[in-house]
Parts: C-alpha cells; structure tokens; sequence
C-alpha cells in the first residue's frame, strides 16, 4: 500500500493539464490496474465483480477497457467500502432525487489527503494558488467540518484551502433562506480592492444572491473576484435560465467581467476531482483522472463531437471502489486534446442527466454485498 500511495502522490506532482493523451493514458493505465487488483483484495464483492467481467483487466490497453461500475453500485444503506470502520474518517452523502437512496462515501485519512490536493491541484489552475477571503453563498453551518458531509458542504469544504478568512452571506429564514444583505455589504466594502474567492452551488447562488440583488439593483463592486459554483443547474433551466444569462447576472452584482464566474461540474462519488470551465466553455480533465463518453446502446467510447453517457475516473481513491464509475450523465467530447485554452487533454461539455436513468449492470456485485451484510 506505501508504494500504491506513493504513486498515487507522484500522478498527483503533475501539472494537471500538461500531459499529451498518449503518455497520460498510459500512467493511468498501469495505475489502475493495480488499484483494482488492491480493491479486490479488500472487499470480496468487488473480487466477485471483476472477476465476472468479461475480459482480464492486464490485457486492457486503455483505461476505457477496464472494468467499471455502475455508480448505482454506491447507492446503499452500508457504504461500499474497502477500509474497516475504525479508519473511516469521514462520509460523504451525495445530493439524490426525492425518494431515491444517496450514495456514500466513506474516506480514511489518505483518501480525505488526496480529495484535498486534487481539488487544489485543479482550481489554482484556474483562480491561482493565493489564499484570499472567501465568501460562502450559503449558511455558516455549510462551513463546519463534520463526521458526515453532504454534497453542498463537500464543495465548500474543497476549496477552504484557498481561504485566508471564512465569510457566510446567507442565514435560515422563517421558510427558506434569505441574504444577510447587512453582513454581506460589509464584506464587500472592506475587500472591494482585494482577491476574493466565492462559492455558491448553482441554484442558491442565483435564488438566494444573484435575484435580491439585482432587485435592489445593487453592485458591490468587487472585479477582482472569482465566483466558483456547481450543480443546481436542472431548476435554473425550468425558469429558463441559461449559461449566458447566469453568468452576465453574477458578473452584474459583483461588477466584474463575465469570465470570473466558473461552472464546474462534480461529484460526490468522484471525490477530489472537478471539471471547471476554461474561457472557450469547455470542461478538462486533470492527468489524475480520465472522462469517457460511452455511447448509450453499444456503451463504447463515442468520437470527438458526439454525445454519450459520462464515466468518470481517478486514481485518488483507495478507501471505496471509486476509480471507475459509470455515471447517469450526459457529455459531448469537444476533444480529445487541443483545447484553444491550452489546456491538454479531453474536454468536454456537460449535457444533463440521461432520461429517467437507470443504469443497469451491477447484479453480480450486489448479491454478493448481499451475503457479506
């Protein structure tokens, strides 16, 4: 395992957009493989699992061949997990549809380690490695790191290294939230000259932010500010908001240019990656993690341009069967590598969820939880 992590560490050294596809696909290839044949001697339903895949996973010549879960399979009342309970530090709970079962995720201390440095990795890429103040478009119990996180508390914990100071703009109303607009002012007049970080997840920011703003028509002149946010974006659409619309009314209550605000897409299962947008709208996968668009009926890798259903990859977690998850979203590759942003490596466009999803796949893996529970 010292060795595992010790690899797992170097892939995390590397410039996150700096490796050509060729010399990426091959480093996480080998590491994979390797992953796998560790999380197999972790949990015997996972052994149960490979080794009812059809093909062996040393005769893959891509990540795309190796085997993958459904990410149903993380959907349980008992956490998948490959760490005894005394070495869980932490479980995170992702955001679910009402009536459906969440996934957890159960993270030990070098799992939790590697969520935080691939977070890092990818947003100074973006934003730059400074600390800064940084306000949380949320509550402040949203800031309070606890045994148990959901997927909300898990994106603003993400990005705390960034912070040199924690504010919460928004408080519990009589029913639903409201801004502090009296906190928040103050706030932007002591920091209208300095960096400044914020997040909000898509829909609060703009309900809770964005709209009481630009009712008073107000501007807190802040132009200096990067505004991060994620998911949320399925009830923006239902009042026909869009990308453009969302962005030029963030940009026009923080008075800065529309190219501060950054979408990026996440999961909670997909722990310490995310995908932000670069100028050109697209979103890039860093050297520690791969996307593949599968086509919905043959479930083959699709072409640059086409759409298909979003797998997700990573070297980053040991403490659950997270490496390769097929998820129940919709990409279209943009490209392969060649990003007009300079960033190498796959680019991609989130389309949405994939209608009434319900992604098959995992009955060998389940019995066998089953029996083990």
């Amino acid at each position: 395992m010292d060795e595992l992590e010790r690899r797992i560490d170097r892939m995390l050294a590397i410039p996150p957009y700096s490796l050509p596809p060729d010399a990426r696909q091959a480093a996480l290839v080998e590491l994979l493989r390797d992953e796998l044949e560790y999380a197999a001697d972790k949990n015997a339903a996972y052994q149960n699992y490979l080794r009812h895949w059809p093909t062996d996973i040393r005769s893959a010549e891509g990540v795309a061949d190796l085997p993958y879960l459904p990410v149903a399979c993380l959907k349980g009342a008992v956490p998948f997990s490959l760490v005894e309970p005394s070495e869980v530090k932490r479980t995170l709970t992702s955001s679910s549809t009402t009536g459906q079962m969440p996934s957890r995720i159960v993270l030990d201390s070098s799992t939790a380690r590697r969520m935080t440095k691939g977070v890092v990795s990818i947003a100074q890429d973006f934003i730059g490695s400074a600390r800064r103040p940084y306000l949380v478009v949320d509550v402040p119990g949203a800031v309070t790191a606890g045994a148990q996180l959901g997927a909300r508390d898990a994106a603003i914990q993400g990005l705390q290294p960034f912070a040199s100071e924690v504010t919460c703009c928004l408080k519990s109303g009589s029913e639903d939230l409201e801004l502090d607009l009296q906190k928040l002012l103050q706030f932007a007049e002591a920091r209208r000259k300095s960096r400044v970080l914020v997040y909000g997840f898509t829909y609060i920011l703009w309900k809770h932010f964005v709209k009481p703003l630009r009712d008073e028509n107000r501007c807190l002149d802040m132009p200096d500010v990067h505004i991060l946010h994620s998911g949320g974006w399925k009830l923006l659409q239902e009042e026909a908001v869009d990308k453009k619309t969302f962005n030029e009314g963030v940009a026009s209550v923080f008075g800065c240019a529309t190219d501060r605000v950054i979408d990026f897409y996440g999961m909670v299962e997909n722990v310490g990656v995310i995908y932000p947008d670069c100028p050109e709208l697209n979103k890039h996968v860093p050297a520690f993690a791969d996307i593949i668009a599968r086509d919905p009926l043959t479930l083959r890798p699709v072409r640059e341009r086409e759409t298909g259903i979003v797998q997700v990859c990573s070297v980053l977690p040991t403490s659950y069967p997270g490496h390769l998850l097929l998820t129940e979203d919709l990409a279209r590759v943009v490209a392969y590598d060649g990003c007009r942003c300079g960033r190498r490596g796959v680019c991609f466009r989130f389309m949405g969820r994939v209608p009434k999803a319900e992604v098959r796949g995992c009955g060998n893996i389940e019995r066998s939880r089953q029996q083990l529970h």
